[in-house]
This record gives structure tokens, sequence and C-alpha cells, in this order.
């Protein structure tokens, strides 16, 4: 979807020069860290990327005056400052093909594949308990769909992911911890090339 027409469950879309500001091999790792592993601190995401608490407080700074992190509020301000990221979106597509943004929207595509790939391996490879390896999914379906199927496959899609992260964000709220680990889903919907060359 385009701009004009963003998709309405997208999370904030980002700029360039919040892109700018993202595509930078220490931020974007920071940032996966919180993802992944949700809220942590300056010295702790120093510890794990073998940094110092000095740099990464810098670049939380810096990842936060964009946007792309924050307080957790699970987390008392004490001595530590604890952080969280902040979801957003990109047209990575436009920013592809504008000069400006080019260098920093390549490097960003390129990191976040290679991160896809990295937690991909690590399930393929970790196993788990049975339950939670039933209840995971690593599927593909190739179909061919005009423009206006794939925006209603997309918006179905992305209605279902929203609407149930929102009730499990709801129940977490409300108490129920019991059970929870973090989950990344990975929904991608993609044009393959054409085979006539146009």
């Amino acid at each position: 979807m385009s701009e004009s027409n963003p998709l309405p469950f997208r999370a904030r879309a980002i700029g360039p020069e919040e892109l700018k500001a993202l595509a930078h091999p220490l931020r974007m790792a920071m940032y996966d860290y919180l993802s992944e592993h949700g809220a942590a601190t300056a010295s702790q995401l120093g510890r794990h990327l073998g940094e110092s608490s000095g740099q990464t407080s810098y670049h939380l700074r810096q990842l936060e005056k964009h946007g792309f992190v924050e307080d957790d509020p699970a987390h008392e301000r004490g001595r530590d400052r604890w952080w969280r990221a902040v979801g957003y979106s990109l047209d990575g597509r436009d920013m592809l093909r504008d000069p400006r943004t080019a260098d920093a929207a390549k490097a960003l595509l390129q990191g976040v594949v290679a991160e896809r790939a990295q937690v991909l391996q690590r399930w393929l490879s970790m196993g788990d308990t049975p339950e939670w390896e039933g209840a995971s999914l690593n599927d593909r379906t190739t179909a061919d769909l005009t423009l206006e199927e794939l925006q209603q496959v997309v918006l179905a899609v992305q209605e279902v992911v929203d609407d149930a992260v929102k009730a499990a964000k709801a129940r977490k709220a409300a108490g129920e911890t019991e059970g929870r680990r973090r989950v990344r889903i990975y929904v991608d919907a993609l044009p393959l090339p054409r085979d006539d060359g146009a």
C-alpha cells in the first residue's frame, strides 16, 4: 500500500530523518534486542552487545529523540533507566528510490532481513517443548492474485494479528501473566518477479 492509502494497522510511519537515525549498526542491534527481549537498561544492552554503557546510553537517547524507544512504565524510574522499543513502519521502496535516503534504507532493510534470518535459524535449531513447537508456524503459500486481492489478504491478516495482540496485551495488563513468553510474528506478502521480464 502507498502512503496515500496506508494500511490501517501499521505502526507510526518514519520519515527520512528517523530512518537516518536508526540506520546505524549499534542502534539497529539495540532496537532488535529490545524488540526480542523486552525492556533493558543501557548497562544490560552494553553487556549483551560488548559496548560500554556510555555508548549504549548515548545511542538510546538518540533512539528516544526519534521515537524508537521510550521509558518502560513496568519499571520504576530509579537509578537505572529501563527502555522498551516502540514500533514503527517504513515505506522502504519509496525510500530506496530516493537518493537522499537510499543508503540508509538499504542498510536498515538489509539489517531487518538478516535479523529475521537469524531468528528463524535459531528457532529451527533450538527445539522447544512439544506444545510451543505445535503452536509455531513456518509456512508459505504462493498464488496468482490481483493487486486488489493481495491488498485484501494483507488487510485481513493484519486485522487478525492486530486484534489478537491487542487482546493479549489487555489480558497481560489485567494480571494474566502465567505462561507468557515473547513471540515474534513475521508476515510477508510479496509479489514475485514476472516470468515475462515485464
